[in-house]
């Protein structure tokens, strides 16, 4: 793990939170992360200005944006229910309303040749994630769970506050959308939210209005770049797809993983890049040895769950206490 942790001048700093994807895995070292941060920093994480989540992130945005505490989302992790909160009645069974830990099986069609029609002169402009997700065939997947778990906080409306945004990729025209941002189209949260985790080739697509959307992911694991411009003086990124690690595994799945972690980290720390030059101080906290050894090769395994969860309380604590500086981004560079 490594972050980059400034103290500000005298009185209370504007701060911004970004969660970013990971899967079920993801979403629950996060949360652990979420409890670690509060007690380092002495602030309720549903009080910062500006949020941005992706994926697994979106989820829990969503969650904190609608007056969820990281107490509750904790309980909800180890208990799958509460009784008080927005939660409150609300039954999970983080088994059956994932999905499972492996995809059905998908169409036999490309996910979005829209996309590759309407992006033919400038693929390489795009980031080779969407590309990709455009010709994997799409998944048949529900994430309709996802969306009832947030309808149930959000009803049908938005959050009931300002600052919520939560990023998908537009499926037909390659474009990312941040949704409850100027300009993005009008949608509830709970139908921003699914796009934001339609996992390509795993979920089918969400529709709104007249456009397929998918993982915001598929654009950028963090989207950390949608907090430049805002005026902020720190931001707090939790990203369990970015990690510092950088070790030399044997087995081929563990170095293909590192591989795919290299480039994600890489990307975050170019977007950080553009946050930090105005004058924003970033912290960047990813998944440290005992995190990725708890996490295994699949961020959908549910029974690692608890696990993970354990592990992210102590070893965030432990990283936000004592932080270490961030890498450059051509350390990255040579890796990949």
């Amino acid at each position: 793990m490594s972050t980059e942790l400034v103290p500000t001048d005298a009185g209370r700093p504007r701060r911004g939170l970004v969660l970013g994807g990971g899967g079920v895995l993801g979403a629950a070292w996060m949360v652990g992360a979420l409890k670690a941060l509060e007690d380092e920093i002495g602030m309720d994480a549903r009080h910062f200005d500006q949020y941005v989540g992706t994926s697994a992130g979106a989820v829990i945005t969503a969650m904190l944006g609608c007056g969820v505490s990281v107490a509750d989302l904790v309980r909800h992790q180890l208990e799958g229910a509460i009784d008080v909160g927005p939660l409150a009645g609300y039954e999970w069974d983080y088994h059956r309303d994932t999905g499972g830990d492996r995809p059905p099986r998908p169409r036999v069609s490309l996910g979005s040749p829209e996309l590759l029609r309407a992006n033919a002169r400038q693929l390489r402009q795009l980031p080779p994630t969407a590309v990709l997700s455009a010709i994997v065939p799409e998944g048949r997947g529900s994430i309709e769970a996802v969306g009832a778990l947030v309808a149930w906080v959000a009803g049908d409306g938005w959050a009931p506050r300002e600052g919520v945004c939560v990023t998908a990729l537009d499926f037909d025209a390659g474009q990312r959308v941040a949704f409850g941002r100027e300009g993005a189209p009008p949608a509830p949260l709970s139908s921003a939210v699914m796009a934001s985790c339609a996992i390509p080739g795993w979920y089918q697509p969400v529709r709104v209005g007249e456009h397929r959307y998918i993982d915001g992911g598929a654009w950028s694991s963090t989207n950390l770049d949608l907090m430049a411009g805002l005026g902020l003086d720190e931001v707090f990124v939790l990203a369990p797809s970015v990690s510092f690690v950088q070790d030399a595994p044997k087995h081929w799945k563990t170095r293909v993983e590192r591989q795919w972690r290299n480039r994600v980290t890489l990307r975050c720390l170019r977007e950080l890049r553009r946050v930090h030059q105005e004058g924003t101080h970033v912290t960047v906290l990813g998944p440290g040895e005992e995190d990725l050894e708890a996490f295994g090769a699949n961020l959908m395994d549910v029974r690692r769950r608890p696990r993970v969860i354990e592990t992210s309380l102590r070893t965030s604590a432990q990283a936000l206490h004592d932080p270490a500086p961030l890498p450059s981004a051509t350390d990255f560079e040579d890796v990949g």
